[in-house]
């Protein structure tokens, strides 16, 4: 007997198990009155009215669900579940971790990731890592988006990885300095809008007998094959041995424009033999010479399966089958035999399984696509052949007796439902024609392929059962529930980690792409809910920050004090980033780290701007404890409230980090960077900064030791000294030029290296101010950015250190002046350079002043719109707005600037939302 099937029948086959407290004979007892108890509970309409709360029947969500592990709907008992497996918060316990980056690419060929597809998914072997580090054995930990339950996975696989992996993971800790990682099971809570997400989460995570599934798999393939495999032979072209249909290319049929004769797409555009379509090819009728794009849509009618109605559709003949006899593949064109068949199955009724409800095309994004098409509900999508195989599938595999096998049946089943509708494009140039829908969109192409039962779903179970053959899931590994983000049934501070992949913007419209497999489900996701910018849905990317902002809220409030948060991001505009930036402040946490996974070499690099949202980011945040909330309610918008800040922010971040042996730059202990999280930090309390920009920068300067352009606390010193002395070279700070602040960086920087003149800097200068420049932003002078930022020497005077410490280190013929030298002074005359602190506060006051000043303009411009603008002019005159209560004016002139501007920036943003809550709350 399997080690599998040892593990269920101690899972309660036939032995008594617990279940949250209470002992039952074994686990179809425990399902049965949970069962019950959950059927009372949607008999409750106040239950049935929870945001999020997906559609369909008592019967229908029952069935999908195996309480209290599983419902596809609210988990009742999810509360419960933490609570009996978790452990109480206690503020006494000490608790520290830095950072972790992931690297998301990494798993996607295990055979547990690839056991069942979902729009979008991060492998459980990339999160496994971060579990490791953040948690301890027995914690909990939460994914309020969790799709196909990855997060689970990675969980349960903390206490059942081979010993192989540990030991690999183990030595690469070691190389990078990290102590080993405490190996055990961590518990999962896995949340998401979708009850397709849900089904594959629970299944995921829930323990099944793998050889009572495979055998019950093999049964089922046999009787369908009984049942319908007359559907699916064919005459080879001996005209005697049977043959066995893999696949059939079906072919879209138009019209030529020349001659309005038929045209097979497949037949005339499908090079032989290179199993390409041709750019160009003729008409079979006329000759004039056609490609897809002159070629006209042919719609046919037909009478509706499922009304009797009549029903126009797209024209499709089969154009090609694909047969096996014996282990021998072969090709051919329908025969007449063939055409016969297809038609005395066309003539059978609708398969009584197949759901018949409509898409909501009017809400749908992709309705565009599949409307024109005749495509408006569920059972449009598959040929009578078709849909005669998967209805047939699916109401067998309903039916199997045993609960966790029928469910891992389903499972299987499901998965074919793309492969089996008209979205499986033909692609000739691929081993397989099975799962050739194209991911993200409802696309029916030109040329489809329709293939069998066993063609289909063969390879499939005998890759699951060897997937799962050594993956342990546990019952209580995992409490899975279908609902909103935002509305967790779950208790304050009661989780120990969140590992999270959000929706990001409008990559996909998850609600739209699970209606087709929910459908066969009878449960549907409630779109309304759902974070996602969708016009059709009238959700706009503001609409998106609030819905963001309402479930990282969430996270926050379970989430316990001091623990972290891992957030996934994949989105190329920066508009979206900023929004999910300002959404994460909002909620309370800190943003410790952000790291980009550079998947050409396959490393990561910290995000010092928007540019860098052309990759996967990972955003490391975390829940400030209870105590630096309590302060800062007891202290209000003191100075001391934002030194505190700071003092437990710099705890939170890496001292250091190294990489392929070489010392990188630690973005977030950037001085400007601290200033912005500490912004952040009042804002979203409701306070007014207490310290100007000047103030902040000289304060932590004498308050904080600075090593390479970094802070850090006093006793994270030596820590940096030490890594320092062993690094062969400086961090370097990575700098896109975007905007006049990221231009007044890029030159302190340039000027703290090397002092130089207008003439020197100037060329330097132009090549980093490129095409990267936001579109809206006034962009200011070489002369006006040094004359208010940096400071020139006349030749008067002694050679300020900052030059002199250059000058002398790379002109051999000045080593050795002194500062009052008339070759060093003449060498040193109209070099900008850098102040010292002392004077650095003067001209941030200076600078201050003048962008108040210029504010005021904008305050006063005649018009409804302000075509250019300086960003920092508006960061500075927002930022006093806020100080003074003055919300009026931030909403005013938010609305004087281009929509998309605001966006892009995260400090305008933050300015922005909180003005409006506070208009909104003082109205």
């Amino acid at each position: 007997m399997s080690q599998h099937k040892d593990l269920y029948s101690e899972a309660g086959k036939s032995e008594a198990v617990n279940c949250l407290g209470v002992t039952f004979v074994d686990e179809e007892a425990r399902r049965e009155h949970f069962r019950d108890l959950l059927a009372e509970k949607l008999k409750d309409p106040a239950f049935r009215k929870q945001e999020g709360f997906p559609q369909g029947t008592d019967e229908a969500i029952l069935a999908m669900s195996d309480p209290p592990y599983y419902t596809a709907c609210p988990n009742p008992w999810l509360a419960d579940f933490a609570k009996y497996y978790g452990k109480a918060y206690d503020p006494s316990q000490e608790y520290a971790r830095e950072p972790m980056a992931i690297d998301v690419s990494v798993g996607k060929t295990d055979p547990i990731y690839k056991a069942h597809s979902y729009h979008t998914k991060v492998p459980h072997l990339a999160i496994v890592p971060s579990i490791l580090h953040f948690t301890e054995p027995g914690d909990l930990v939460l994914d309020g988006f969790a799709g196909s339950g990855m997060t689970g996975v990675a969980a349960q696989w903390c206490g059942t990885a081979p010993a192989s992996y540990r030991h690999q993971l183990e030595m690469e800790w070691k190389k990078a300095g990290m102590s080993a990682p405490k190996w055990g099971a961590r518990r999962a809570v896995l949340n998401d809008l979708s009850p397709a997400a849900t089904f594959i989460g629970a299944n995921y995570n829930l323990p099944f007998d793998v050889e009572a599934f495979a055998d019950a798999g093999k049964q089922l393939l046999a009787e369908v094959e009984r049942e319908i495999g007359w559907m699916y032979e064919t005459l080879h072209t001996d005209g005697k041995t049977k043959g066995k249909i893999d696949f059939t290319v079906w072919s879209e049929v138009f019209t030529c424009p020349e001659c309005a004769g038929e045209v097979n797409f497949t037949e005339e555009a499908l090079a032989e033999d290179t199993k390409r379509v041709r750019d160009m090819f003729p008409c079979p009728h006329c000759g004039a010479e056609m490609n897809k794009d002159r070629l006209e849509r042919v719609l046919e009618t037909k009478n509706d399966p499922a009304t009797g109605e009549p029903w126009e559709r797209v024209k499709f003949r089969p154009a090609l089958l694909a047969y096996s006899v014996g282990k021998t593949r072969f090709e051919k064109q329908p025969d007449a035999r063939d055409l016969e068949l297809l038609s005395k199955i066309e003539a059978l009724p609708l398969q009584p399984s197949i759901p018949t409800i409509r898409f909501p095309i009017e809400e749908m994004y992709h309705g565009s696509r599949i409307a024109p098409k005749g495509l408006t509900n569920v059972h449009h999508f598959f040929l009578p052949r078709a849909a005669h195989a998967i209805g047939l599938l699916w109401e067998k595999a309903k039916e199997y007796p045993e609960s966790r096998t029928r469910a891992f049946l389903v499972f299987m089943v499901e998965q074919a439902i793309w492969g089996f509708s008209i979205l499986n494009r033909y692609s000739p140039s691929h081993f397989s024609q099975v799962n050739r829908a194209l991911n993200g969109v409802y696309y029916v192409a030109s040329q489809h392929s329709e293939c069998s039962p066993r063609y289909n779903l063969g390879g499939k179970l005998d890759r699951l059962a060897r997937a799962f053959q050594n993956y342990n899931p546990k019952f209580g590994g995992s409490a899975v529930t279908t609902g909103n983000a935002a509305h967790l049934p779950l208790e304050d501070s009661c989780i120990d980690y969140v590992f999270t992949d959000p929706p990001f913007g409008e990559n996909i419209y998850y609600a739209d792409l699970n209606f087709l497999v929910e459908s066969w489900h009878g449960v549907i996701t409630d779109a309304k809910p759902e974070a996602i910018i969708d016009g059709f849905k009238n959700k706009a990317l503001p609409d998106y920050q609030h819905l963001m902002q309402r479930c990282f809220a969430e996270y926050h409030r379970v989430l316990k004090p001091g623990r972290w948060m891992t957030v996934v991001f994949s989105n190329s505009k920066a508009s979206v980033w900023n929004a999910i930036q300002v959404a994460l402040q909002q909620a309370g946490f800190v943003v410790a780290e952000v790291n980009a996974l550079d998947k050409v070499q396959g490393s990561y690099r910290q995000v010092t701007s928007t540019t860098a949202v052309k990759q996967d980011l990972v955003i490391s945040a975390y829940k400030p404890n209870g105590g630096l909330e309590k302060r800062l309610a007891e202290r209000g918008a003191a100075p001391e409230s934002a030194w505190d800040f700071v003092h437990t922010h710099l705890r939170q971040l890496p001292v250091s980090k190294v990489k392929s042996g070489i010392l990188e730059m630690v973005v977030e202990r950037d001085p400007r960077r601290i200033y912005d999280r500490m912004v952040a930090w009042f804002v979203r309390h409701d306070f007014p900064v207490p310290l100007s920009t000047e103030e902040f920068l000289d304060g932590l300067r004498s308050r904080f030791p600075e090593r390479d352009g970094m802070v850090f606390l006093p006793e994270q010193v030596a820590e940096y000294d030490r890594k320092r002395a062993q690094a062969a070279q400086a961090p370097q700070m990575e700098l896109f030029v975007s905007d006049e602040r990221s231009a007044i960086d890029w030159l302190m920087d340039f000027l703290r290296k090397r002092p130089s003149n207008y003439q020197e800097v100037h060329p330097e200068f132009t090549t980093q101010v490129g095409a990267g420049w936001r579109k809206h932003e006034e962009r200011p002078e070489l002369s006006a950015l040094l004359a208010d930022n940096f400071l020139r020497y006349d030749g008067n005077g002694d050679v300020p250190s900052q030059i002199h410490s250059y000058l002398s280190t790379n002109f051999k013929d000045l080593r050795g002046l002194e500062k009052d030298d008339p070759r060093l002074k003449a060498k040193a005359k109209d070099r900008w350079y850098a102040a010292d602190p002392s004077k650095a506060k003067d001209l941030e006051q200076k600078r201050e002043r003048s962008l108040l000043k210029e504010f005021e303009n904008y305050k006063s411009a005649p018009g409804r719109k302000l075509k250019e603008f300086r960003l920092e002019v508006l960061r500075a005159g927002f930022k006093t707005a806020w100080g003074a209560k003055d919300y009026k004016t931030i909403i005013g002139i938010a609305q004087k600037i281009p929509e998309e501007a605001l966006q892009e920036d995260e400090k305008l943003l933050l300015w922005y939302d909180q003005a409006l809550t506070r208009m909104e709350a003082d109205a």
